[in-house]
């Protein structure tokens, strides 16, 4: 059975937002891969509504405000929200933080978002069709949807196998993934490519970039570093936009 990941979010936010160490002056995509100061995928934010989802402690979202922004961070973690405002507070800037499902987007007219950015969030949501449909109502004709989540080739390997890399999963195995994160369960979900890509080109958007970022070169490990990152990738960056109403 899946696990409430709401229930294990807040559970473990606090040991992990002292693990993860996240930056507030600038959105990050992943573990130990570079940021947007060096993807640059984004564009100018200043003057534009930006909405984050999966915000968690409201880092990036702080970020974009710091950068001429107006943001809006959802979670589905009251403990998260809670240290995101409490970083909010401690940075002297103004997030709007909800918490909720990430495709119940109702609170938000269509057509008024200028861009909405998730970096590792998707990973945890099984219907991913239905969070793309909501973001291309509110967003604007021609504004990205800019997110990252775990590559779907990473989801085939044992990480931590001891000597080499050890196939785990088949590709195709779409069951959930259960896995164990600082002791307190937790469920992922697995998405193809073609699945992202098809999920997308339906829901009317243009993907116009794919990204497989390889880890920063002698850069310092975070505490998600593992060998395995140095010959699988990670993480999966993908931008698309709006077409059409």
């Amino acid at each position: 059975m899946a696990t409430d990941i709401t229930t294990a979010w807040n559970r473990f936010s606090a040991e992990y937002q002292k693990d993860a160490r996240l930056p507030v002056n600038v959105a990050h995509y992943g573990p130990d891969i570079p940021t947007e100061a060096e993807l640059h995928l984004l564009g100018d934010v200043k003057g534009k509504r930006v909405l984050e989802l999966g915000c968690g402690g409201a880092q990036c979202s702080i970020a974009f405000v710091k950068q001429g922004a107006t943001a809006i961070g959802v979670d589905i973690s009251s403990a998260q929200l809670a240290h995101g405002r409490q970083l909010c507070e401690a940075e002297e800037v103004r997030v709007e933080l909800r918490q909720g499902d990430l495709a119940d987007l109702a609170f938000l007219r269509a057509d008024s978002i200028d861009l909405v950015f998730s970096a590792y969030a998707f990973g945890y949501v099984e219907d991913l069709n239905r969070v793309f449909r909501q973001v291309h109502r509110v967003l604007k004709v021609g504004a990205p949807l800019v997110f990252s989540l775990p590559h779907p080739a990473y989801a085939m390997i044992d990480d931590e196998a001891d000597p080499g890399l050890l196939i785990r999963r088949p590709y195709f195995d779409r069951s959930p993934i259960e896995f164990k994160w600082g002791g307190i369960d937790f469920t992922a979900y697995h998405h193809t490519f073609a699945e992202l890509y098809m999920g997308l080109s339906r829901a009317s958007y243009r993907v116009d970039l794919m990204l497989e970022p390889e880890p920063i070169p002698g850069a310092p490990r975070g505490h998600a570093w593992r060998d395995a990152m140095n010959h699988v990738p990670r993480t999966l960056i993908i931008r698309a936009r709006k077409e059409g109403n």
